[in-house]
């Protein structure tokens, strides 16, 4: 489970390294390659909130499946 945690979480970077690097190239190109860019970009950061939901709901199924377990503060405490 820790290593699938940290491939997601790996790809969320990554999509945000990619993001970022296509709304930091230059500008100097026309409106349509700019058009392109910030619509690279869109795609780019709703795959980051897609991966973010679902490496949200897979460990809270696998909290609910008892593959992993809450090892914090305990509740009375």
């Amino acid at each position: 489970m820790k290593l699938f945690i940290a491939i997601v979480f790996i790809g969320i970077v990554v999509s945000m390294g990619s993001a970022l690097f296509y709304m930091m190239r230059d500008d100097r190109d026309s409106d349509s390659e700019n058009d392109q860019r910030a619509q690279r970009m869109l795609i780019s950061l709703a795959v980051r909130v897609g991966l973010c939901i679902f490496l949200f709901v897979s460990i809270l199924v696998a909290w609910r499946l008892g593959l992993i377990s809450p090892t914090g503060i305990p509740a009375g405490a």
